[in-house]
C-alpha cells in the first residue's frame, strides 16, 4: 500500500460536520495519524481568523501542521506561526471587482483589518458571518472604505443566478483573476493563478514532499485544483456530483466522520 506523507482537506462540508464541527472520533484519528508522522493540512476558503482555532483544536501547532487559508492566498506553518506564502488582490483590483459586482445586481464582501467589510447586508453575507466569527461591517461606500490590498473578494447571490454570474466574470476577467464556487452562493475571487492546487504544490516544493504521497479531500468547485494535484483524490459522499465524478475514492460524508473513515482506510 502506498505510504501517504501528508492529508490536506477542505473545512467546510468536507472535514466539518453539519454544525461546524469536529467530531471526537474524527478529531482522534486526525491526532494519531498526525502521532504517525502524517502531516496534517487544512486549506480553505475561509480567512486564516477563522481557521486558527480548530488548527489549534487538531494540535496543528504541536505536530508541525499547515494552514492554506483564502482559497491557498495565505500559507502559515502552524508551528511558529510563520507565514509562508502571502498572495493579495490590489486595491484596483478590488475596485474594478466591485464595479462588476454591481452592474450584475450581485453582493461583494472582502475582508480588512480582520473585519468581513460590504456595502450590503443578506442571508448569504451572515452565512459568512456565521462560519468565520468575524465582525462584520456594513459601509456606505465600498470603495472609500477598501484603501489597501486585500486577500480574495466574495460575490454573493442566489445559487441559480450566480452560476450565470460566474459564467460572466470568467468571460469578462477569467485572465485576471483566479475565479471558483466554493458554497453554491460564494463566488470567490483571488489573485490570478492563486487556488489551492497551486499552494499545495508550493507547500510541498517546500517541504521537499512528493505530490503522489498527498492525499487531498474536498467537496466543492474550489477544491478541483487541489484533488487534481493529488497522489490519492477523495471526496466526501455528500460531495458536488462534477466532484464524486472525479475523485479517485469516495469516502463517508461530513456527518458520517468520512475524515475518519479515510484514515483508518488508508493509513496504517
Amino acid at each position: 500500500m502506498q505510504k501517504y506523507k501528508m492529508i490536506v482537506t477542505d473545512l467546510d462540508d468536507t472535514l466539518l460536520n453539519s454544525q461546524g464541527k469536529i467530531s471526537s472520533i474524527t478529531k482522534e484519528k486526525i491526532i494519531n495519524a498526525q502521532q504517525k508522522g502524517i502531516k496534517f493540512v487544512l486549506a480553505s476558503g475561509r480567512p486564516t481568523f477563522a481557521m486558527l482555532n480548530l488548527a489549534k483544536e487538531l494540535e496543528l501547532d504541536k505536530f508541525g501542521g499547515y494552514i492554506l487559508s483564502f482559497n491557498g492566498s495565505i500559507i502559515i506553518d502552524c508551528k511558529n506561526n510563520n507565514i509562508l506564502i502571502n498572495e493579495s488582490l490590489t486595491k484596483n483590483e478590488i475596485h474594478k471587482l466591485f464595479d462588476f459586482s454591481k452592474k450584475m445586481n450581485s453582493q461583494i464582501i472582502t475582508y480588512q483589518d480582520e473585519e468581513i467589510v460590504s456595502e450590503d447586508n443578506s442571508e448569504y453575507i451572515q452565512v459568512e458571518v456565521e462560519l468565520t466569527k468575524m465582525p462584520f461591517k456594513q459601509v456606505k461606500s465600498f470603495k472609500e472604505t477598501i484603501t489597501k490590498d486585500c486577500v480574495k473578494c466574495i460575490i454573493l447571490e442566489e445559487p441559480s443566478y450566480l452560476k450565470e454570474v460566474e459564467k460572466t466574470l470568467k468571460e469578462q476577467y477569467g485572465k485576471e483573476f483566479s475565479i471558483a464556487i466554493s458554497k453554491p452562493f460564494f463566488l470567490e475571487v483571488t489573485k490570478l493563478g492563486v487556488d489551492k492546487g497551486t499552494s499545495l504544490t508550493k507547500l510541498c516544493k517546500i517541504l521537499d514532499i512528493s505530490l503522489k504521497d498527498t492525499i487531498v479531500v474536498g467537496d466543492s468547485y474550489n477544491d478541483l485544483p487541489m484533488l487534481k494535484c493529488a497522489g490519492l483524490s477523495v471526496a466526501v459522499s455528500n460531495a458536488k456530483p462534477e466532484i464524486l465524478k472525479f475523485v479517485d475514492f469516495i469516502t463517508k460524508s461530513n456527518d458520517e466522520d468520512g475524515m475518519a473513515y479515510l484514515i483508518d482506510t488508508f493509513i496504517k
